[in-house]
């Protein structure tokens, strides 16, 4: 992190949360907030912070640039969103003009799903405050989105690419931006938005305060965070790319063949009320999902192939409860608050390493205990190796003992078989019908004996008679002979 002195020099602060503090848990009645943010956090029943929240709202506060690094569902939302209302707050105001409203902070989400659920939590803590929030992401009509923005926001969340279709559209400036989070930053790295998010960057102000939050922080993290934050301070609040330690993983060796009826003897075994099931591929989530359903399970697919409006109602269903099972693909793997789900199953092993953190993440959040099973085949080894060197802990695959729950045919006792074979008198049922007697004629049993000419009678009877032309039908007319006249005159 020394390579760029102007931006990641020694002065850069690495601050990691000790097993002392995480057990303080402060309390947010002990922060510099206003009263209105301290009475929406109250309406949500939150009153002590998580070790994310006590280690980057005070530096959020101080104005330094930030790099959390924490454990998906710890909190990172209200950890850079809280301290920003805070600080907008200055800029509050009752004015319908849009020019009173203009875009002062910008959060960059990788999904749709994603950026839905941050606005609706930024949303929840500005109930109390004159701030407006917007969210715009693609998959749905562009047409509110712009009525919104030009009425003027203070704070937007969006996706990447829909952004820059209102920057282009210039249904936004964002040149007041003073404040920048780049929420899940390693996945916009991943599904390939970084020349996005250069461009957007391009677009702000050079001296503006820069949030930085991500569950791992791979190299090109790194990299990007000395291209675009000046000085930051290094929140980690537990080991990078560690799994949470309320999570109980399993990794069982199971048949591809085997697969659903494991996911479902565990349903079952452990009289698990929801569960959310991983898989690598669009195609396999939407055929996992019929087939559960013909299982009897209530069932619902997520996968990118769906309209946003599709997606949305799927996740709310699953919330809701009226789904047992959600089958999804990684586009349900980062960022999700899913409240009390019991477990997370990978039917697929994640090709990435990354995102099996990200995905066994969605339980076991804030505090409570969750499962996760991995469903490991012959040739999935590879990648749970890339796995164990990711969260640097050795992984133990079990064997995994499968009941067969297919229904089968009572079998019959001796006294079951007794009563079929004396049901019925034998003078009352129908008589056999008799065997095929075999021919009795002599000729069939005789012995193969060789005839006594040599030639074959098909070579026999060409020798014997010689080919016939065959007439002319007289239907048929003979062909005349006429003389050719070739063209020519006296001379």
């Amino acid at each position: 992190m020394g390579d760029n002195p102007h931006c990641m020099n020694d002065t850069t602060l690495a601050i990691e949360a000790t097993p002392a503090e995480v057990t303080a848990s402060p309390l947010f009645n002990t922060l510099p907030l206003d009263d209105k943010l301290q009475r929406a956090v109250a309406d949500q029943g939150y009153a002590s912070m998580t070790p994310i929240q006590a280690k980057a709202i005070p530096i959020v506060l101080e104005g330094r640039d930030v790099m959390g690094a924490a454990q998906t569902g710890t909190g990172k939302t209200a950890a850079f969103s809280l301290p920003l209302l805070q600080k907008m707050l200055r800029h509050e105001n009752a004015s319908m003009s849009p020019a009173r409203h203009p875009v002062r902070a910008l959060v960059l989400a990788p999904t749709r799903e994603l950026a839905d659920q941050v606005a609706a939590n930024i949303l929840t803590y500005a109930a109390h405050t004159k701030l407006r929030t917007a969210v715009v992401f693609g998959g749905i009509d562009i047409k509110p989105q712009t009525a919104q923005l030009k009425a003027g926001v203070e704070i937007l969340v969006a996706t990447p690419g829909r952004l820059l279709d209102h920057i282009e559209a210039k249904n936004c400036v964002l040149n007041q931006v003073e404040y920048v989070v780049l929420d899940e930053a390693d996945r916009m790295l991943d599904i390939g938005f970084l020349p996005d998010l250069q461009r957007i960057l391009s677009y702000l102000p050079k001296q503006r305060q820069t949030l930085l939050f991500s569950a791992t922080f791979s190299p090109e993290i790194r990299r990007l965070s000395q291209s675009y934050l000046q000085d930051p301070v290094t929140v980690e609040v537990a080991r990078p790319n560690a799994t949470a330690t309320n999570v109980e993983q399993h990794f069982y060796s199971v048949s591809d063949d085997d697969k659903r009826q494991v996911v479902r003897q565990i349903l079952r075994q452990r009289e698990l009320a929801q569960a959310l099931v991983f898989v690598n591929s669009k195609l396999g989530c939407a055929r996992l999902a019929r087939s559960f359903e013909r299982d009897g399970l209530r069932t619902n697919a997520l996968h990118g192939d769906k309209s946003q409006d599709e997606r949305l109602k799927a996740l709310d269903a699953f919330k809701r409860g009226d789904v047992d099972v959600l089958v999804a693909t990684d586009v349900a793997a980062r960022g999700l608050d899913i409240a009390d789900l019991p477990a997370v199953f990978n039917f697929d092993v994640p090709f990435n390493a990354e995102d099996y953190v990200h995905r066994i993440g969605r339980t076991g959040r804030a505090g409570a205990s969750g499962l996760a099973v991995t469903l490991v085949a012959r040739d999935d080894v590879r990648l749970v190796s890339d796995i164990e060197k990711l969260i640097k802990k050795k992984l133990e695959i079990e064997a995994f003992e499968i009941e067969d729950d297919r229904p089968r045919r009572p079998r019959r006792s001796f006294d079951d078989t007794e009563r079929v074979a004396t049901r019925e008198p034998a003078e009352e049922r129908p008589a056999r019908r008799p065997a095929v007697a075999r021919n009795a004629d002599p000729f069939f049993d005789k012995p193969y004996e060789p005839s006594g000419t040599g030639t074959p009678a098909w070579e026999a009877s060409k020798a014997a008679t010689p080919p016939v032309l065959q007439k002319l039908s007289p239907n048929i007319r003979s062909r005349k002979k006429t003389a050719l006249l070739l063209g020519g005159g006296a001379s």
